[in-house]
């Protein structure tokens, strides 16, 4: 399942770089980027979490191998009348046997060997779910990284608007068309403007020192997310995905652990059959010289314990399984159907705002612009038009962030690209 998730390097991965600068720039001036497609690849190679999955994988065949093997052969020595009174003084009288045994164990092996495969395969379910989650959040941790480039990308862009509107009010201040106060209340404004920008500075070094930690970087080799944000695909229709939902690996396990319920329930019957033991050997008499033959056989009375609680546990198990699968298949369904709204909802603002938002705002700025240089306008009509310039522009980059993580969790949940035409880096 994480195999689609690592080839496409993401919904919302395509081949174009970010032209953001950010302050992990090396000395040279040339930044070290990385897509999704390389940070998957790393965490999937590098990660620590997986390092333990592999060994549970191994111990868990280790168990197969232990349940194959059969019961040792035993060798016993038995010496009789040996050490009494009369004739049988010494070991004049003494008869000897030498004897192999063996455990019929009727049919126990085999279903153990059943249940260790079963076993062996839930493991390796668990170790996909594994992968699968740790793509998973590096793919949320890129996001976060690219979604902290492009916010500072907008902060710079009101930094050097806030900087703009400085210039043209210190002029109107020094003519004598606008009071001192303005001037001040502007420089207060690209102040804090300014602030803004060093907390998301903050923020993106962060995010990429936890990007990298998914596959054990301390110090990230690189100093910028190679994406865009605003390449989405348009979903396929949510009876598509609610089929592709079967390759979730949360739910197809069940399968697989109802398997293993399956495999314990027969090995517990088989156990409720005692073993058998079958003997053979060769007994010597000292009086006479003689030897013979022996052979027998040993059949325990299973009265009483027939195994009758892990019987009872094993059906148990299997019952919460099918019970556990349901309940799985509602939650994951109701998951799904709820990210694929939200995802719509998420492209239905990302349009307004691209298109209706946005366009109308900066035409109001340029016409504000305009109207504060000639005095029809004044300051505070001015900031306010800057103000929802900047609203909208912040609005319009969380938004797409919201779609790309609603994108990876729906990725998440199918396993399955939404787009065949999505192209990679």
């Amino acid at each position: 399942m994480w195999v689609s998730l690592t080839r496409r390097a993401g919904a919302w991965c395509v081949c174009a770089m970010c032209i953001v600068v950010t302050p992990m720039a090396s000395a040279t001036g040339e930044h070290v980027t990385i897509n999704l497609n390389e940070a998957i690849e790393r965490t999937l190679a590098q990660n620590p979490n997986l390092v333990a999955s592999g060994y549970q994988i191994e111990a868990q065949r280790g168990r197969l191998t232990q349940s194959a093997l059969r019961p040792n052969v035993e060798l016993g020595v038995v010496v009789e009348n040996i050490l009494g009174s009369g004739d049988l003084t010494g070991a004049d009288g003494a008869e000897a046997t030498l004897s192999l045994a063996w455990v019929l164990e009727r049919g126990k092996r085999n279903r153990r060997i059943a249940a260790a495969s079963a076993g062996v395969s839930l493991v390796e379910e668990k170790a996909e779910i594994v992968r699968l989650d740790v793509a998973a959040e590096t793919a949320r941790r890129f996001l976060a990284s690219l979604a902290n480039q492009e916010r500072l990308l907008r902060m710079r862009e009101a930094v050097e608007l806030a900087e703009q509107t400085v210039t043209a009010v210190a002029e109107r201040v020094r003519a004598g068309h606008s009071p001192d106060a303005d001037l001040a209340r502007t420089e207060a404004h690209i102040a804090r403007v300014r602030l803004g920008q060093e907390d998301v500075e903050h923020q993106l070094i962060t995010s990429m020192h936890r990007l990298s930690a998914q596959w054990g970087e301390t110090q990230p080799s690189f100093d910028r997310v190679a994406a865009q944000l605003d390449q989405l695909p348009r979903a396929d229709g949510f009876a598509a995905l609610l089929v592709r939902l079967e390759q979730n690996p949360d739910f197809s396990s069940y399968f697989t652990e109802q398997r293993l319920r399956e495999a314990e329930l027969r090995l517990a019957e088989a156990e409720a059959r005692p073993n058998w033991r079958l003997s053979a050997g060769i007994r010597r008499l000292e009086r006479t010289g003689d030897q013979a033959f022996i052979a027998g056989i040993t059949i325990p009375l299973a009265t009483r314990n027939r195994n009758q609680g892990r019987i009872a546990e094993a059906r148990a198990k299997l019952s919460m399984t099918d019970a556990d699968k349901a309940a799985k298949r509602i939650e994951l369904e109701t998951r799904l159907f709820a990210l694929y709204q939200e995802y719509q909802h998420s492209l239905h603002r990302i349009s307004v705002l691209a298109e209706e938002v946005l366009p109308r705002i900066e035409k109001a700025l340029a016409d504000t612009q305009t109207a504060y240089s000639t005095g029809r306008y004044g300051y505070a009509e001015l900031q306010l038009v800057q103000v929802e310039m900047l609203a909208a522009r912040t609005a319009l980059v969380e938004a797409r962030v919201n779609a790309n993580g609603h994108l990876i969790e729906i990725e998440r949940l199918t396993g399955t690209t939404l787009s065949s035409s999505i192209t990679h880096r």
